[in-house]
């Protein structure tokens, strides 16, 4: 089942931050996924507002997207995205097709 690795980046120093933007589109086809939103403009409908760098991916499973974010070539290209952002990366199961998320799954958020 399809996974989607959600990375919401506070980017401080662009120039470094390209060093890892120019590695990571070759990584993450070799782990069989693909961008879906890939910085740009971010709308906020409803919420805090959003000044950060969104980006969204897909990969095949979770498993994958663990793989590929534990890989020896990601940590590398990672080490330019440290020195020059602050990031939250969400990974998430998809949903099948066909199947509406089920409401047993609706949990109460955080802690109290």
């Amino acid at each position: 089942m399809s996974a989607y690795l959600v990375c919401l980046v506070k980017v401080k120093d662009p120039e470094t931050y390209k060093k890892y933007t120019a590695r990571t589109p070759e990584l993450i086809r070799k782990y069989g996924g693909r961008f879906l939103v890939r910085g740009g403009p971010v709308e906020v409908i409803e919420g805090a507002p959003f000044e950060d760098r969104l980006v969204v991916l897909e990969f095949p499973s979770v498993e994958v997207a663990k793989t590929f974010h534990a890989s020896p070539e990601y940590r590398e290209a990672m080490q330019h995205r440290l020195a020059a952002s602050e990031a939250t990366f969400l990974l998430a199961e998809g949903v099948p097709e066909g199947v509406a998320a089920p409401d047993d799954k609706v949990e109460a958020s955080g802690p109290g």
